[in-house]
């Protein structure tokens, strides 16, 4: 599943926390929410990021992605 399908899925509070927190590990609940929503972190998507000991992070394209769309810029995603 793309970023742009479970984006505008999300909570409008986790969709804040995301951007607020663009790059840092994602907090587990946003994690479960994402999942819940089809989003599954560890299926090689191009949004997924590490996944560790450290916690799950959002790839480097997927942190450019969230500041467009904090930005209200233009998201190709993918």
């Amino acid at each position: 599943m793309e970023i742009d399908d479970w984006w505008s899925r999300l909570e409008p509070e986790s969709r804040e926390w995301l951007i607020d927190n663009n790059g840092d590990a994602v907090r587990g609940d946003i994690v479960a929410e994402i999942a819940q929503l089809g989003g599954m972190t560890a299926s090689g998507a191009w949004w997924v990021g590490e996944d560790g000991p450290s916690g799950f992070y959002l790839s480097d394209r997927a942190i450019d992605w969230v500041e467009a769309k904090a930005n209200d810029e233009d998201t190709d995603a993918g």
